[in-house]
């Protein structure tokens, strides 16, 4: 496997976590588009999502895209009767 390249600093992406219908876990990272990655358990999910968004990052750089602001995201919940 290659060695990828380090980015300088430290981003706080936040990552959305649902069990899968199959089992394990599938999550996402609403910052970068495409970005998803998939674990067995929630700790493997969230390393495996870690790594994917250092790719993403990294292939960004590489084409000269901006890195997206994390703190556009916002976590929230909503009731609804049914």
């Amino acid at each position: 496997m290659a060695k990828r390249k380090k980015l300088p600093g430290v981003l706080d992406f936040k990552v959305l976590i649902e069990p899968d219908e199959t089992g394990g876990y599938v999550v996402s990272c609403p910052s970068l588009s495409g970005c998803f990655s998939q674990g067995d358990t929630i700790e493997e999910a969230i390393e495996n999502i870690k790594e994917a968004i250092e790719l993403c990052l990294e292939d960004m750089k590489e084409h000269g895209e901006p890195i997206p602001a994390t703190s556009h995201v916002l976590i929230g919940s909503v009731t609804v009767t049914i």
